[in-house]
């Protein structure tokens, strides 16, 4: 049982993860949390101990405040065959990144420590992801909820489940499968572009979808870094069909955040852009995990230079140097920053046109809530499928390559450096695509700001998330405060 000796609060466990683009969503909801219901929620985010800094880091962009009414716990990365110590993010992980997927599924690996986590924690509410599928049990036997946490929209998570029945019923030579059934219009995907674990049966690589989905299943309900003008038809499928028992549309949780102090990074991007023109500027980043090749980079780079156009460019690739001379021929056209950009900041500058992106489900949300168009570039997992959110139902974007493609780095074809000129100076052009774009993505964004407003429909789901697990707790035989009004 959850301990006995209950403050008035409730204390929220929130256990993310081992990803900077897990983390920080987690991390943000813990901030939503407690600033929607101060006097009602303590949250504290668990992570490993490498891990912290990206909490912290996290933390800092809600402003000072934020470090103070979230707390942080740490419990131990488990001992993996092959990843050197310390390494316990696929941020860092480069080439071993598959070693963390395997560990964050794998039950007798990283089980044990969270279970020691949260006994010695006693939570009043669990929030985990749901690559950790057992903690809905764990929850159960102590008592109180456990709630999902998903950072991958609805519609990835539906696709999936659909590319899996899809996959099994296959028995063509066909490249392609076509996901009958899925709300709105047909989807089809070339299997090329979809991971190894949807379209093989069974356990591959640890990773057990099955045991994932029956996870989510179990638990008290599943909360969603999305909004109901995104996700309506695809929130109505998970329940439907019994994915979820509740489904929370929280986002996005990346807007609005009170002011808080730019460092020198931040104000040396920001400086730039103000000093461009309104809806001049590509933004490209390819975010914290997926590694690029060198030869691609070289590619890319000399695509940004013969496209003509005003680009900020950040790069996560140690030791790679663009060609020689393309700094001085780019000039101040161009900025390439390596490591850490403030991505919103950027995102919602005047100066901004568009976004050419890997299509990861944060940096999605995050261009939805500016109102920035997007010129997209999947790499692995699911993005292949966001891409289509992105590209053929929101109609937010276009890709950047129609050529072969593969989730497979080691299948992946280069990109050559005259389809990337061609794709960001036809998006750009005055009166092109990307303008028609844009005005869907404004919209969009209209939408986004109204639903996490007072009596929006993100920030009612967020206080329906808080009361359902202050209920929940109260059944469990602890203290519960007064419902508050919506």
């Amino acid at each position: 049982m959850a301990s006995t000796d209950r403050s008035k609060k409730l204390r929220v466990l929130l256990i993310p993860f081992f990803a900077t683009s897990h983390i920080g969503p987690f991390t943000d909801l813990a901030v939503r949390l407690v600033t929607a219901r101060p006097d009602a929620v303590e949250p504290t985010i668990a992570v490993t101990p490498a891990n912290v800094s990206v909490v912290r880091s996290a933390l800092e962009r809600h402003g000072s405040a934020a470090t103070s009414v979230v707390s942080i716990a740490t419990y131990p990365f488990p001992e993996v065959a092959g990843l050197p110590r310390g390494v316990e993010n696929l941020s860092t992980a480069g080439a071993d990144g598959w070693r963390i997927d395997v560990a964050a599924t794998n039950e007798a690996l990283t089980r044990p420590a969270q279970e020691a986590l949260i006994s010695g924690q006693s939570p009043d509410a669990l929030i985990t992801d749901a690559h950790f599928f057992w903690n809905a049990g764990l929850a159960e036997e102590l008592g109180v909820p456990c709630v999902s946490f998903s950072v991958i929209g609805l519609f990835s998570g539906l696709a999936m489940r659909f590319v899996t029945a899809a996959a099994a019923n296959d028995d063509s030579d066909s490249a392609e499968l076509t996901l009958a059934g899925f709300p709105g219009a047909e989807l089809r995907f070339p299997k090329s572009e979809l991971p190894d674990f949807l379209i093989r049966q069974g356990n591959l690589d640890g990773i057990d979808p099955n045991k994932i989905r029956q996870g989510q299943r179990m638990c008290h309900g599943l909360a969603v870094n999305a909004f109901l003008g995104m996700e309506q038809p695809y929130r109505e499928r998970f329940l439907r069909d019994g994915l979820a028992k509740r489904v929370y549309l929280v986002g996005p949780l990346s807007l609005p955040q009170p002011p808080a102090e730019a460092n020198a990074g931040e104000a040396s991007c920001i400086g730039w852009l103000d000093s461009k023109p309104s809806r001049s500027v590509l933004y490209v980043c390819f975010g914290t995990f997926a590694p690029v090749s060198e030869e691609q980079l070289e590619e890319l780079a000399l695509g940004l230079e013969a496209s003509g156009e005003p680009f900020l460019w950040a790069v996560r690739a140690d030791g790679w140097s663009p060609p020689a001379g393309w700094e001085e021929r780019v000039g101040e056209r161009g900025v390439l920053v390596r490591g850490w950009v403030p991505q919103t900041a950027i995102l919602s500058h005047p100066a901004t046109a568009a976004f050419l992106t890997h299509c990861g489900s944060s940096s999605l949300l995050e261009a939805v809530a500016a109102g920035v168009p997007l010129l997209t570039w999947p790499l692995v997992f699911d993005q292949f499928i966001e891409e289509r959110l992105v590209t053929d139902v929101l109609r937010i974007g276009e890709r950047v390559w129609d050529g072969p493609r593969s989730v497979r780095h080691e299948e992946a074809m280069v990109v050559p450096a005259a389809a990337v000129a061609r794709a960001v100076a036809r998006f750009l052009e005055p009166g092109g695509t990307g303008d028609a774009a844009r005005i869907r993505a404004q919209e969009l964004a209209a939408e986004a700001h109204a639903a996490v407003a007072e009596g929006g429909s993100s920030y009612d789901d967020l206080r329906r998330l808080i009361d359902d697990m202050v209920e929940a707790r109260a059944a469990a035989g602890g203290v519960a405060p007064a419902r508050q009004p919506q």
